[in-house]
């Protein structure tokens, strides 16, 4: 099975737009190794828009030459040669979203073409589609045309949620569908896609099939494609806990070979990744709110493997230090069942604890606990 777990990987969008080219390709292949990435489980190393030539040859795409000079296949060769998965991008219309060549019309040339350069990810997004042209249509050609090579090649479809693809993303074979419109590096950005247009979405994922908020613009610090100023590292800290326990796609977006150390003790924790990859595949849901005007408080929960739960409590308001709370109830559990208390971020264990807990949080950062019931 495709995607059993929630796929890790990177993209160059986010940081590089149209700047990609063959060396900063390379290089990220080969900061995964040697900042650990890989080792932590991101393996798709994933070329956005803009690789293309302007036109097709006989019928079929290319890639822009002086950005690629080598070539595509020798790319992903060098990519798999690391021990990591190549990806690359198109769009269901008749250009892409930056207007280069696209793939309606030419859904089983592409695919095949795809396979032959030793594609493993295909991001398909959806620009310029047709008047009147039927959006789960497009994309269920592209997935039919991809199982039709014969290769495996995760289908992610970028198609912003305009048609609900988690309502029939299964059935146009994707591995993962995008619920949102693009996100950028602030907090507003992630509080709107992430805290309020995830909610009630938890029924639609699963092993092989992922809802997709978007990218983690964890580390950009507002050095991306578009500036927006960035996020504190607390917000980064909340970003990826609120991914993790969404069972989201981890699809970094900033420059992975400079990195701080903040932003590796970020990506690079084994504990919080745990949760994401955690092989129950259940996506997390909101369990509590407390909103009164600048003091908001969140708290989300995610079942893992074994009967553990894993639980973050989010600080979303002005207030710092704000308490934050979670009853063993609104989980599910018993009040009176003694449950082990680990701090995920911090790898401490806190103790047993009855009924509920709870524990001050910063300004727009998070404590992820894992409760573990006691027998």
């Amino acid at each position: 099975m495709l995607a059993k777990t929630p796929p890790m990987g990177w993209n160059s969008w986010n940081t590089f737009g149209g700047r990609i080219h063959e060396d900063l390709v390379r290089e990220t292949a080969d900061a995964f190794i040697s900042e650990g990435l890989k080792d932590a489980g991101y393996e798709y190393v994933v070329i956005d828009d803009l690789w293309e030539a302007e036109g097709r040859v006989e019928g079929h795409l290319t890639w822009d030459t002086g950005k690629f000079p080598n070539g595509i296949p020798a790319l992903a060769d060098y990519v798999h040669s690391k021990g990591l998965k190549f990806g690359i991008y198109s769009c269901a219309g008749t250009h892409t979203c930056a207007g280069m060549p696209a793939s309606y019309g030419y859904e089983e040339v592409d695919a095949q073409t795809f396979a032959e350069w030793g594609v493993d990810f295909l991001k398909y997004d959806f620009c310029y589609a047709p008047p009147g042209v039927d959006g789960p249509m497009l994309y269920q050609r592209m997935g039919q045309a991809l199982r039709a090579t014969g290769r495996d090649i995760l289908f992610s479809m970028c198609e912003w949620g305009k048609h609900k693809p988690w309502e029939w993303g299964v059935r146009a074979g994707g591995q993962m569908w995008r619920t949102t419109g693009d996100i950028n590096d602030s907090w507003d950005s992630i509080l709107h896609i992430g805290f309020a247009q995830q909610v009630g979405l938890e029924a639609y994922a699963g092993p092989g099939h992922w809802n997709d908020p978007d990218m983690l613009v964890v580390g950009m610090y507002g050095k991306g494609n578009v500036a927006h100023g960035g996020c504190t590292d607390a917000e980064y800290r909340s970003h990826f806990t609120l991914w993790c326990l969404l069972a989201s796609p981890l699809m970094v977006g900033c420059d992975v070979r400079a990195m701080n150390q903040a932003t590796r003790d970020i990506l690079l924790n084994r504990e919080v990744i745990a949760v994401n990859q955690d092989p129950f595949g259940r996506q997390g849901y909101r369990v509590g709110q407390v909103d009164w005007g600048r003091q908001i408080a969140e708290t989300w929960a995610k079942p893992l493997a074994g009967g553990s739960i894993a639980v973050g409590l989010f600080n979303l308001g002005e207030r710092p230090g704000r308490r934050v709370a979670v009853a063993w109830e609104s989980l599910g559990l018993h009040d009176r069942r003694p449950c082990r208390v680990r701090d995920l971020w911090k790898g401490e264990d806190l103790g047993i604890f009855t009924g509920d807990f709870s524990t001050r949080v910063d300004v727009h950062d998070v404590v992820l606990i894992k409760l573990t019931p006691q027998f």
